[in-house]
């Protein structure tokens, strides 16, 4: 939970350095797909249109990370 939380605080804050370590580490600790997407929409629906591109490229690190697609 704190991790979907860091990667919402990461979004918000633009920070790419900060969306690919939380993006990983939520890989790492089993979060699915769903999960983070639920958390990214959070995101997006706060912070507008900037956190629309920031959550796009959460979205990118996912897949680089190989995070599961379901």
């Amino acid at each position: 939970m704190k991790e979907l939380v860091a990667l919402g605080i990461a979004i918000s804050a633009r920070c790419d350095g900060c969306i690919g370590f939380h993006t990983e580490a939520l890989i790492k600790l089993g979060c699915s797909k769903a999960e983070c997407e639920e958390s990214l929409g959070l995101a997006v629906y706060m912070g507008g249109g900037p956190s629309l591109m920031c959550a796009g490229d959460a979205m990118t690190a996912w897949e680089q990370f190989g995070g599961p697609e379901a």
